[in-house]
């Protein structure tokens, strides 16, 4: 036995039938019934409007899709230099009270620093060359105590 072939190509069958006439054999194509119904409006202007109009619409959904994690981003940004410049004004904050309070004791020191140049530039504070001593004198007049002549004043709660 030999072997056997199988044709598996596909042939488009056509259904005609055919009707004699005085002149000949004319064709008639048999009409069919479409296997899926629904409105089905093929334009082909229309597909290629409807295809550009999608096409468009992916671009700009990509493109504001890229904007909002633009702003996402820009936004965390934005975030941590604010926390970081908090941070940086509290320590200027306590820089500056600290400041404040390192200035008024400086200040202080400069008036007793001050203070003491003078006293030496003027010589005003000099140590007594010789202590003398005197006898206690006592008072041979008597202090007359003088009495008091104004009225007494009475003091009133209220207006």
């Amino acid at each position: 036995m030999g072997k056997l072939k199988l044709n598996t190509a596909r042939v488009r069958q056509d259904d005609y039938s055919y009707s004699y006439t005085q002149t000949g054999y004319i064709e008639n194509p048999i009409e069919q019934a479409p296997v899926i119904e629904g409105p089905f409006y093929y334009d082909k202007d229309n597909l290629v409007k409807e295809m550009a109009i999608r096409r468009i619409n992916k671009t700009l959904s990509g493109l504001l899709t890229m904007l909002i994690l633009t702003a996402f981003v820009s936004y965390y940004f934005a975030m941590t230099n604010e926390v970081t410049l908090n941070k940086l004004r509290r320590q200027i904050t306590t820089l500056n009270e600290e400041n404040a309070e390192l200035q008024n004791r400086l200040d202080r020191l400069k008036s007793f620093n001050n203070v003491d140049d003078k006293m030496g530039e003027y010589n005003l504070l000099q140590k007594a060359a010789k202590v003398i001593e005197v006898p206690a004198v006592t008072a041979t007049v008597p202090v007359d105590k003088k009495n008091d002549t104004t009225a007494a004043f009475n003091w009133a709660i209220g207006y």
